[in-house]
């Protein structure tokens, strides 16, 4: 067996094949790689996808060629597992999302016209998903939505997906009404029920505010993601003032630490306007 694949640095896609191949090799192969299974890489995936993410959203270029190796990485593990137990290989993978990206654009490989608008193609996109899922006979509307999603987003494709068949409010207003309604019951679960009730009562509440995101065209994710983004921003914005002053935030009062708060975000405001 020879090594000079392994050791090409412009082996491209076979080297990189062919180094999984190797870790997981029962008898040379290395001792925690052989024993991960789908399930076990699974988390691994999630992770890496979230980290593409963040690099994207920190605009952090040099960075991101390293995140997206590492999520190509998953897609190579779950095809070795794959292989191994006989359900696919890599190309099986490539070939498969190659036919459906060829499927999905007749527009651009077929002979549909490219003149329609963005929203139209969307529109047909989800029209060959359905005929798909269709033809795979999976029983129900939200039967393929996965599982696996963080829970606000698929909150997000349920609520989608349902709309898609006609189960929507037809306006923002009456989002904001049964928001009103959901505020109502959580108060009362809190004042008079048990922990249990008041969990059920909060994600309600979740989930109607991301109904109502969805119905103004917000993505709950994007949003959320730079709600965290600006809380992080403004409370390290606390912890440097404090810090000037040689202290730290637990050495000042929430008043104190309110103020500058408040103060970040009137300058951030002025020179948004600047």
């Amino acid at each position: 067996m020879t090594d000079d694949l392994i050791h090409d640095p412009k082996g491209g896609m076979p080297r990189l094949l062919e180094i999984m191949r190797r870790l997981r090799d029962p008898d040379s192969g290395c001792p925690w790689d052989i024993e991960q299974t789908f399930d076990t890489i699974a988390p691994y995936t999630i992770e890496e996808a979230y980290e593409v993410a963040d690099a994207i959203e920190r605009g952090a270029m040099g960075e991101l060629k390293g995140e997206l190796g590492d999520l190509l990485l998953q897609v190579v593990y779950h095809a070795e597992i794959g292989t191994e137990a006989g359900h696919f290989d890599f190309d099986a993978i490539a070939n498969g999302i190659s036919d459906k990206m060829v499927d999905r654009h007749p527009h651009v490989f077929g002979d549909e016209s490219r003149d329609k608008s963005a929203e139209q193609q969307t529109l047909d996109w989800e029209t060959q998903k359905a005929r798909e899922r269709a033809s795979r006979q999976r029983a129900g509307v939200l039967a393929d939505v996965a599982l696996g999603l963080p829970a606000a987003m698929r909150a997000q494709k349920l609520q989608n997906r349902a709309a898609r068949v006609g189960f929507d409010w037809p306006d923002t207003s009456m989002v904001l009404d049964k928001l009103a309604e959901e505020s109502r019951e959580l108060v009362e679960a809190r004042d008079t029920l048990g922990a249990a009730e008041i969990t059920e009562e909060f994600g309600d509440l979740l989930f109607v505010v991301i109904n109502l995101g969805r119905h103004l065209g917000v993505d709950t994710e994007t949003a959320l993601r730079a709600a965290n983004a600006k809380f992080t921003r403004r409370f390290e914005a606390i912890e440097a003032a404090l810090a000037a002053q040689g202290r730290a935030p637990e050495d000042s009062s929430l008043e104190e630490m309110d103020a500058i708060w408040n103060a970040t975000k009137a300058a951030e405001k002025a020179a948004r306007q600047g």
